[in-house]
């Protein structure tokens, strides 16, 4: 397998999707973080099976954002993620937010890849490291400040420490 490889499907198709985009997306932040062979899953579903995901693998009882899992053999061959995002949940975040619904499903994405490629955000610190990152990424592809719209990204030099 040479390089990597996105697969979106639809369970929900109540928002815009574009696929084009979000696979860029992944190839950017998979190239960043020198992760050069993958098969990159994504599955937009909305609200009621994402809470059947949700109880079957983490035994909660609700609907969430997003769930990643890595199906990978091993950490060092060919790595196989698969991501779940709750395109119902990204439609009313995005307007609570004020954002687009895109820029809410590039999040959960994103969030999700950062998961599998080591990235944490149960501790304050890490957290914001994710989400800054987040940001930034999202900010670069064209999606605009999705987690933190307060916050400016700043100059090049600091980019470069992520």
């Amino acid at each position: 397998m040479q390089g990597v490889t996105v697969h979106i499907t639809r369970d929900f198709k109540n928002i815009p999707c574009p696929r084009r985009k979000l696979i860029n997306l992944v190839r950017v932040i998979c190239k960043r973080f020198r992760l050069t062979k993958a098969t990159v899953s994504i599955a937009i579903v909305g609200n009621r099976r994402m809470r059947k995901l949700n109880i079957e693998f983490l035994n909660h009882k609700n609907f969430t954002d997003c769930l990643a899992f890595d199906l990978s053999e091993n950490k060092n061959g060919p790595r196989l993620l698969e991501l779940v995002v709750n395109g119902e949940r990204a439609k009313t975040q995005a307007v609570k937010r004020g954002h687009s619904p895109q820029a809410e499903l590039a999040l959960y994405i994103t969030h999700d890849l950062l998961h599998n490629l080591g990235f944490d955000d149960l501790q304050p610190k890490k957290a914001k490291v994710m989400h800054r990152i987040e940001d930034e990424i999202l900010q670069q592809q064209g999606f605009g400040l999705v987690y933190d719209k307060k916050r400016k990204i700043v100059s090049n030099k600091r980019r470069q420490k992520c």
